[in-house]
């Protein structure tokens, strides 16, 4: 299985002493987050696209260049484009001169986008949410595949088969599909034959299988081999579980109350703060030994080849960060690896 991180480059204020972090100094920490997760065997880390004031990963491309001049076999990844918003041509230019500069190692995982800022930005209209994804999708794929392409659709000016540069170091550069929980992109997605990046983020687990399962049978049903699936949530390591969560429920509290302010849900509890760090909810917040085994616990469920871990769900100390990427790296990641190999039947316990 591949473990991995992704952030949205959060700059809130720390919970606790009401400090914001510069987004210079977010920058430089998040280089360091980066490197420490290549160098602890890490296999994947995501940047998550958001244009709002309280992230600064307007850009995910550009953070994934620099990180791919720092870092020698980690994948790097969005998580998410939002590809509804942006072009195309420019995401696969992007993506493209990143896999360049990590010989190899870019990747791109797109969905619709669950906050809406980036449409009126750029001057879409939210009407057309889904029409343009779907159309944008197609052509990010037809780009994949083909240096010139002649393609025409509603959104965008049509291509006449012009050349689009630079093509990447890998042949077809990985395009992953992130899902919220909604039953048509699960089978867009399969039916596509691209693998799917389930967040759960609250919630039952076991409540998300069907749509694992959509995925698959929608892949098969149009003649692909099941595409890869990653499940993606929110958590916290630290050496102690109490520690993990005395730290990590301020940080939790202060972004999911926000956003209960925007959406309309009320805000959040220290009970269920617990209940959702339980074996069986949602978030992945606890001592090394906990979080691994509520990883085993959701691959029987789901039989996943992936899971990314947002360690940063708002402002936690950068020492504090980094100690939980080298937890996950060194004591998470070999017990995963070696009891998936286990139940796989290969030798070794590798990956």
């Amino acid at each position: 299985m591949e473990l991995g991180i992704y952030t949205f480059v959060e700059t809130t204020p720390d919970p606790v002493t009401g400090v914001r972090v510069s987004p210079q100094e977010r920058m430089r920490n998040l280089m360091e987050e980066i490197e420490l997760a290549d160098q602890v065997g890490l296999d994947v880390f995501g940047i998550g696209e958001h244009h709002r004031p309280e992230y600064v990963a307007s850009s995910p491309a550009t953070i994934l260049a620099a990180a791919a001049v720092r870092t020698k076999r980690i994948r790097l990844t969005s998580a998410v484009t939002v590809l509804s918003s942006d072009d195309p041509v420019r995401v696969f230019q992007q993506f493209a001169t990143v896999d360049l500069l990590s010989g190899g190692r870019a990747e791109i995982m797109v969905g619709r986008g669950s906050f809406i800022e980036s449409f009126p930005l750029f001057g879409y209209d939210l009407d057309h949410y889904d029409a343009l994804f779907a159309e944008k999708l197609d052509l990010l794929l037809r780009l994949r595949e083909s240096e010139r392409v002649t393609w025409e659709g509603q959104f965008r000016p049509s291509l006449q088969g012009q050349g689009v540069y630079p093509r990447p170091v890998q042949e077809r550069l990985p395009i992953w599909v992130a899902v919220g929980g909604t039953q048509y992109s699960a089978v867009r997605a399969g039916a596509l034959g691209l693998p799917m990046a389930l967040a759960i983020i609250g919630g039952l687990p076991e409540r998300f299988k069907p749509l694992a399962e959509l995925h698959r049978r929608a892949a098969e049903a149009n003649g692909h081999v099941p595409p890869a699936l990653s499940i993606n949530s929110h958590g916290f390591i630290a050496d102690r579980s109490q520690d993990a969560a005395d730290l990590a429920f301020p940080a939790f509290k202060a972004v999911m109350d926000q956003l209960g302010r925007e959406r309309g849900w009320p805000p959040m509890t220290r009970a269920q703060f617990e209940q959702a760090r339980s074996l069986r909810g949602a978030d992945f917040v606890g001592s090394p030994q906990e979080v691994a085994e509520k990883i085993l616990f959701q691959h029987e469920i789901f039989g996943h080849q992936r899971f990314l871990l947002q360690l940063t769900v708002g402002s936690l100390p950068h020492d504090r960060v980094l100690r939980a990427i080298e937890l996950f790296g060194t004591q998470v990641a070999p017990v995963v690896r070696r009891e998936v190999a286990r139940r796989q039947g290969k030798p070794g316990g590798g990956q």
